[in-house]
C-alpha cells in the first residue's frame, strides 16, 4: 500500500502557481474582481494587496493570498480569468477590424462597395456623407468629429449585420 507522495519541489511549484494566480487577481479592475465570487477572506486580501505600494509588503501579501488559495479550488478562478483575458483580446481584435474598415473607407472608394456587400441594409447615403466629411476634416486639419462618427457608424453596421 503506497501513498501518493508529492515532492517538495512540486509543492513549491504549486504554491508559486497559486501566488501567480493571486497576482493576476490583484491586477484585475475592482468591477471584474467582484464578478469572480471569491470567498470574503480572499477578496479582502486581494483588495488589501491592491492598496499596498511597498514592494516587500506587496510580496508578502501575495504570499498570503497564495496561502489562502491553497484552501480553495483554483480551477474555477483560472477558467474565469482565462475568459476575462480572452474576452479583452477578442474586443481588441474587433476594434482593430473596425479601425481597418474606417481607414479603408477613407482611403479607397472601392471599399465602400465591398462594405455594402458585406453589410446589406447599410445606409449608403449617410456613409458617403460621413466619409466625405471625414476627408474634408483631415484636409482642413479640423478636429476629427466626423472621423469618430464614421467609426461609430461602421461599428453600428458591423454589430447589426449577422456574421
Amino acid at each position: 500500500m503506497q501513498q501518493d507522495v508529492v515532492s517538495k519541489t512540486r509543492r513549491k511549484q504549486e504554491m508559486h502557481e497559486l501566488q501567480a494566480l493571486g497576482a493576476a487577481l490583484v491586477d484585475l479592475p475592482d468591477a471584474q474582481l467582484a464578478q469572480f465570487g471569491l470567498e470574503p477572506g480572499l477578496l479582502a486580501a486581494v483588495l488589501q494587496a491592491k492598496r499596498i505600494r511597498s514592494h516587500e509588503a506587496r510580496r508578502r501579501q501575495l504570499q498570503y493570498i497564495g496561502r489562502l488559495m491553497r484552501g480553495i479550488d483554483p480551477a474555477p478562478i483560472r477558467e474565469r480569468l482565462a475568459a476575462v483575458e480572452g474576452g479583452s483580446a477578442r474586443a481588441a481584435a474587433a476594434h482593430r477590424r473596425l479601425e481597418h474598415w474606417r481607414e479603408r473607407l477613407l482611403a479607397d472608394d472601392e471599399a465602400l462597395t465591398e462594405f455594402a456587400g458585406e453589410h446589406p441594409g447599410t445606409d449608403l447615403q449617410a456613409l458617403r456623407a460621413l466619409i466625405r466629411n471625414a476627408r474634408k476634416e483631415a484636409k482642413e486639419q479640423k478636429p476629427p468629429r466626423a472621423y469618430r462618427e464614421l467609426f461609430r457608424f461602421v461599428k453600428q453596421c458591423c454589430d447589426s449585420s449577422p456574421s
